[in-house]
């Protein structure tokens, strides 16, 4: 197979180990540097998307991912929602603060009056319920879904009946004027493992209106369902090119919480980038040492008539082997072993959280990419001294003791 000269050179003095023990050893310990720094940026980050992808399923399951204002919209005005892309569903809700009295005491939660057909086809709750269905909270019926969590915390269970008491709305009694409050029975139970199961609790939309004493028109607002909830920026502009009114999004409840795991995630894979680089300068004084020894051969080669540029791309091709192989490895490496992640940890007796299944894996083959990329770029930088040094080596001073 035909090679260009440089290239055939270069490679000959990467593979070549007999000359110089010592030079081999160093690169070996440079490629094998890159090639685990990649293997543990690759898992550590596809762990972290992992952990990330069930915050989001488990936070933003139950929290509005956009609550649109729309009393007093025209009838089309859900159907223009459906239209803005990202938006899959649509749905109207009725959000409330109130009390939940159980057999054990009371409990402060946020109430959703929702729409069932639309939750239970959009939300993931549905597909978490532990006993019942979202479907089950049909007009006049006064029942209740709440999670699992809450319900242990009450003390009650699925037929039981529960108090909701709400401060929004006051009832005017003989005693004088007292919060709005009914009976509701706990129709289902559901369990997404989040922070917020003990804090929503669910029932029909028209029935949380009569319980607020309103009018479901008048306080009912939209909820959009995305396919995405960090694609809400784009979302709430389209929304306020179609008409000006206002928008919560998840981000105003939730925001410092996902952001807090944004910087986690960007520090680690930092720490980790950091070690890839030193790997990829440790390429710096294999090649320098490699320079150092040819010294006679590259002033042989410059008297045969190679130019300072063919110099330079032997050593480059050296180094960026070496960085090459490195990667690849660690490439490979990374993705067998976040592939087998939860296999690893089973057979070496490691249980990461008691009672989960195991370890959330998700890889990102974008950021693989990227990682790759930036392996690359590093060790691109590593050789270009070396090299730089290498072309502008004198024939005549380093062949005068020769």
């Amino acid at each position: 197979m035909f090679q260009p000269t440089f290239a055939f050179i270069g490679l000959r003095y990467a593979r070549a180990s007999k000359t110089s023990h010592f030079i081999a050893f160093i690169n070996f310990f440079s490629v094998m540097g890159i090639a685990l720094g990649m293997t543990a940026l690759i898992v550590v980050s596809s762990v972290m998307n992992g952990f990330e992808s069930q915050l989001k399923q488990r936070i933003l399951g139950i929290v509005p991912h956009l609550l649109v204002q729309s009393a007093g919209q025209p009838n089309d005005f859900t159907s223009q929602l459906l239209s803005i892309p990202h938006v899959q569903g649509a749905g109207l809700q009725i959000e409330a603060e109130g009390l939940i009295q159980g057999q054990r005491g009371l409990q402060g939660v946020v109430l959703q009056g929702i729409t069932p057909d639309t939750m239970d086809k959009y939300s993931a709750i549905a597909s978490k319920m532990l006993i019942g269905s979202l479907k089950d909270l049909q007009d006049k019926t006064y029942r209740v879904v709440m999670g699992a969590s809450l319900a242990r915390e009450l003390g009650v269970q699925t037929g039981d009946e529960v108090r909701i008491i709400v401060a929004g709305a006051t009832v005017y009694s003989p005693i004088g004027p007292i919060p709005s409050q009914r009976k509701f029975v706990v129709s289902g139970l559901f369990d997404l493992s989040s922070e917020l199961d003990d804090k929503v609790v669910l029932l029909n939309i028209d029935d949380s209106a009569r319980l607020l004493r309103q009018h479901t028109d008048s306080i009912a607002q939209t909820r959009l369902f995305l396919d995405d909830a960090f694609n809400y920026l784009s979302v709430v502009e389209q929304i306020k090119h179609l008409v000006d009114v206002p928008v919560r999004s998840w981000r105003e409840r939730e925001g410092a919480l996902f952001d807090a795991v944004k910087m986690e995630k960007n520090m680690m894979g930092l720490m980790l980038l950091l070690i890839i680089a030193v790997a990829a300068f440790n390429i710096v004084s294999a090649l320098v040492m490699v320079v150092t020894e040819k010294r006679g051969d590259i002033a042989i080669l410059r008297t045969q008539g190679m130019t300072a540029g063919d110099i330079l791309r032997i050593f480059l091709t050296n180094g960026l082997y070496n960085g090459l192989k490195g990667t690849l490895l660690g490439l490979l490496g990374g993705l067998v072993i976040a592939n087998q992640l939860n296999n690893i940890t089973g057979l070496i007796g490691l249980v990461p959280i008691p009672g989960a299944t195991g370890l959330p894996v998700v890889i990102d083959p974008q950021q693989i990419i990227g990682i790759v990329i930036f392996s690359l770029i590093l060790t691109f930088v590593a050789t270009l001294y070396p090299a730089y040094r290498a072309a502008n080596v004198a024939p005549a001073s380093a062949l005068r003791y020769e």
